[in-house]
């Protein structure tokens, strides 16, 4: 049976009772539960989403209503709020369209007769973790708060760290059926506005049943260009830290409700780099730990292609590093060796993910004796390539960016592919390949991907490059 279709509540209660029965199918849905009363004479109905509402604020709104005279009452609903509403956070609403979306995101709607507004009282609370340190942002020191999967805690956690009438957090939502909540945090003085308006049209115009996938869903909705180069376009963090201070550098954070990470964006390879120990540290000691990290991901790129190249061509190796060549028997082309690896790594990483905590050293160090010793004692791979694919390994993990770490893996694969089929000339291909993937990609902001190198600002790039001292610190 089709249902009927209103706009606006009618005023009185019964056929308001009746088109919200209708419209949410109460008597299937046991988490959607309503209470009719008696507010002063005049009859209303409680209406409200099991586990969404505080049980204690509930047992004292309805104490207090029900203790309400006749007298007491006004015609006007305005007036009978500023009289009578013993909470904070109330609204009023006469559109129906309105008054469903608060009722599924938690609010308590209270429906009295002869009012042709719906009061809407923000009494919701979720199911939520704690906010401890997240498992992926770590730091050596500094917070250890990290964000969770309610979009309300997240937003407080920033607010904490600024306390400023220039910071602004605008809700919006997305997903016909989802309805999901997004928030967009930026300091309307700092922030590009431009951008920040194609930022909102774009989060308009998105036209999905739901969000899934939380950001990514969101991501791939707001850059609809080319897919195929692998660089990030977005920086995601867990830490309010982070998030924090790429608000006050200008940037916009997006928030997404169920989700415990934030979406910074304009990004450039520098924003993906950075990371928070960098800041918590001494100048000299940031400095250090911030060129360690681009030093491993050179190498993390480079290593095995490079490796490759002189085995093909013994010659080149000086003879001091005499010592890496392959003295054992060969029983596979050293690309199939470096290929099934990096499938390899990327399969007992997915077996980690979905490894129980309990069996987790037990079977990681069954996968060590087995993958590492028996499979070159097998004949299948040789100790050196088992070796440089073990620090590759390791390696990537010196980035926070999952997704930086992945493009540069994307990229190492396509050279190893081209140094076995073109030699030398394949090798610096995929080189200046993986340079123009980096050089040529933009940024959400349709801005440089390499900022401050092109275009070139000295200053910005020393702060980029080297840990400086923090603003206002005392020389």
């Amino acid at each position: 049976m089709q249902k009927q279709i209103q706009t606006e509540m009618t005023g009185r209660l019964a056929d308001d009772m009746a088109y919200m029965k209708e419209t949410l199918s109460i008597g299937k849905n046991f988490d959607i539960v309503y209470r009719v009363i008696h507010i002063g004479g005049k009859e209303a109905c409680f209406y409200f989403i099991d586990g969404f509402c505080k049980d204690e604020l509930m047992e004292k709104l309805l104490q207090y209503f029900i203790g309400l005279k006749k007298e007491e009452m006004t015609d006007d609903v305005h007036e009978m709020l500023k009289k009578h509403m013993p909470y904070v956070e109330v609204d009023v609403n006469a559109a129906w369209k309105e008054i469903i979306h608060n009722l599924m995101s938690g609010v308590l709607i209270l429906l009295i007769d002869g009012y042709e507004k719906a009061i809407l009282i923000d009494s919701r609370t979720y199911p939520a973790r704690s906010v401890s340190e997240p498992e992926k942002d770590k730091v050596l020191r500094g917070s250890k708060d990290g964000f969770v999967e309610t979009v309300v805690f997240n937003t407080a956690l920033i607010r904490r760290r600024i306390r400023s009438t220039d910071l602004c957090m605008e809700m919006m939502n997305a997903g016909e059926s989802s309805q999901t909540d997004i928030v967009i945090c930026y300091m309307d003085s700092r922030v590009d506005h431009a951008f920040l308006e194609k930022i909102k049209d774009g989060i308009r115009n998105i036209r999905v049943d739901a969000l899934t996938m939380n950001q990514e869903s969101l991501a791939e909705c707001l850059y609809k260009r080319s897919w195929y180069n692998p660089f990030p376009k977005f920086k995601f963090t867990e830490r309010p830290d982070t998030a924090a201070a790429h608000v006050l550098e200008g940037n916009i954070v997006i928030l997404v409700d169920n989700s415990p990470s934030a979406m910074i964006t304009p990004t450039t390879v520098f924003d993906v780099i950075d990371e928070a120990d960098d800041y918590y540290f001494p100048p000299i000691t940031g400095t250090y730990l911030r060129f360690s990290r681009f030093l491993i991901a050179f190498i993390t790129y480079f290593l095995t292609p490079t490796y490759l190249l002189l085995m093909q061509n013994p010659a080149w190796i000086p003879e001091a590093f005499d010592f890496i060549r392959i003295k054992d028997e060969m029983n596979l082309p050293l690309i199939w060796q470096f290929l099934i690896l990096e499938l390899a790594i990327d399969g007992l990483r997915l077996a980690a993910v979905n490894t129980p905590n309990m069996l987790s050293t037990p079977l990681s160090v069954m996968a060590a004796l087995v993958l590492g010793e028996f499979s070159v004692n097998s004949g299948w791979f040789n100790s050196e390539v088992m070796l440089y694919m073990a620090f590759v390994a390791i390696a990537n993990y010196t980035q926070s960016s999952y997704e930086l770490g992945y493009a540069l893996k994307f990229m190492r694969i396509i050279n190893l592919i081209a140094t076995a089929l073109f030699g030398l000339w394949g090798y610096i291909g995929a080189i200046l390949l993986c340079l123009l993937s980096i050089a040529c990609n933009r940024t959400v902001a349709n801005t440089s991907y390499i900022y401050p190198l092109l275009p070139f600002h000295g200053k910005e790039l020393m702060r980029r490059v080297f840990r400086l001292r923090l603003p206002g610190a005392k020389k």
